[in-house]
């Protein structure tokens, strides 16, 4: 349970940043607490995505990311975002990632925030 709330943290703090480095990357709220509230439920639904989603689609695009030594990975990472977004849509989350070069931007950015966020916080094991 504590691994699950230390990705979920890292997953939001990323996301964070991602949505405070890149213009189009938005989250908006009312206030201060519905845009945290809509932060931590993206982070979830984020994580979600990438638990179920993208162990099929790095298995399917195997052969491409052989052949690009791991660099489509990025491109894996911005599909997932942009499912994300499209799910976030769909539940009327007002989370939105606007293009695919901007998921890519923003998936590159999240990758890398949530490593060090990971490396950071406590394990819990």
């Amino acid at each position: 349970m504590m691994n699950f709330l230390v990705k979920t943290i890292a997953n939001a703090g990323a996301l964070a940043v991602a949505v405070w480095l890149l213009d189009k990357i938005t989250l908006t709220g009312d206030s201060t607490g519905k845009e945290f509230a809509t932060l931590i439920i993206v982070a979830l639904l984020f994580g979600l995505v990438n638990f179920l989603v993208k162990p099929v689609v790095k298995l399917l695009s195997l052969p491409l990311l052989i052949l690009t030594l791991g660099l489509f990975t990025l491109v894996v990472n911005a599909l997932m975002l942009l499912l994300t977004s499209w799910l976030a849509d769909k539940l009327d989350l007002s989370f939105h990632v606007e293009g695919f070069w901007t998921a890519v931007v923003g998936g590159l950015i999240i990758s890398v925030v949530s490593w060090a966020l990971h490396v950071i916080l406590p394990d819990g094991d």
